[in-house]
């Protein structure tokens, strides 16, 4: 099926949304850089049985870029989320998100676990529990951002590229790498910037706390190459009561992009697995 574009406006701001499907709700969040076209490859097959929800976040893709970093935060996004599930009716749903996508995912399900029914979290921190490392993380940030405005996105994907989370990527096909850099591109200086300021982890109300206490289904995914991240998904394996990880060889930071086949096999065997009548 198809996918719509629409602009949705909730809570003020217009957000890009990308439908498709009917079923139960399947709402996708993308990460820093990204957009609903994170998910283009992967919605022929999950719209068939669910109804994808896909929209850019706010300061990403076609969705607007206020200019006010407070609009930004974690929480701000979660009542843009809860706005914009209630204008389309949806309950519940199940939520997969990647890196930034999986914070605000994460999130959504610790201030409004009743309308998250499982969890899909690919390359995901709860937080930086040290204050002095969360300190630096924002100063680290800030810093970055306002690089971003007084050099702009050409000079900014050219520096994002070398970082050594992404160091992988360049395996992949010279195709796929010219997709990725041009949904980079395609990006504004002021919402990438603010979208650090108000969404990055250094500025992140940690998690960690919460993880017990989230009773839902809950899949993380991490690739073999990001060790950072499989240290961090291992501890929230450990805290999380109904948690499954997977390490994925032979993938980095973005398993979506490295293994796409492996990735969409395990997120719709577990789609199965937690829609399925028991």
């Amino acid at each position: 099926m198809e996918p719509t574009t629409r602009l949705v406006t909730v809570r003020g701001i217009p957000f890009s949304l990308q439908t498709a499907g009917t079923g139960p709700g399947l709402l996708l969040l993308h990460g820093f850089t990204g957009s609903s076209a994170t998910w283009a490859a992967f919605l022929p097959e999950w719209s068939t049985q669910y109804q994808v929800l896909a929209p850019d976040l706010i300061g990403h893709g076609q969705s607007a870029a206020p200019t006010d970093p407070a609009r930004y935060t974690l929480e701000e996004a979660v009542d843009d989320l809860l706005a914009l599930l209630d204008t389309l009716g949806i309950d519940q749903c199940i939520v997969l998100g990647y890196s930034l996508g999986g914070r605000l995912a994460l999130t959504f399900a610790v201030h409004a676990p009743a309308r998250v029914s499982a969890l899909i979290l690919e390359s995901t921190s709860p937080g930086i529990a040290d204050p002095s490392e969360r300190a630096a993380r924002k100063a680290q940030d800030e810093a970055l951002a306002a690089m971003i405005e007084e050099r702009g996105i050409a000079w900014f994907v050219e520096y994002w590229e070398q970082q050594p989370l992404f160091a992988s990527q360049a395996r992949l096909p010279a195709d796929v790498r010219a997709r990725i850099r041009a949904e980079r591109l395609a990006q504004r200086p002021s919402g990438l910037a603010n979208s650090l300021r108000g969404m990055g982890t250094g500025v992140m109300t940690p998690l960690w706390d919460h993880l017990p206490q989230l009773d839902l289904p809950v899949l993380l995914i991490v690739g073999a190459f990001d060790t950072k991240y499989v240290t961090i998904g291992q501890s929230m394996a450990a805290q999380l009561p109904h948690a499954e990880l997977v390490i994925v060889p032979d993938a980095g930071h973005a398993v979506h992009v490295e293994q796409p086949e492996i990735f969409q096999n395990l997120v719709s065997t577990f789609l199965q697995r937690v829609t399925s009548p028991r």
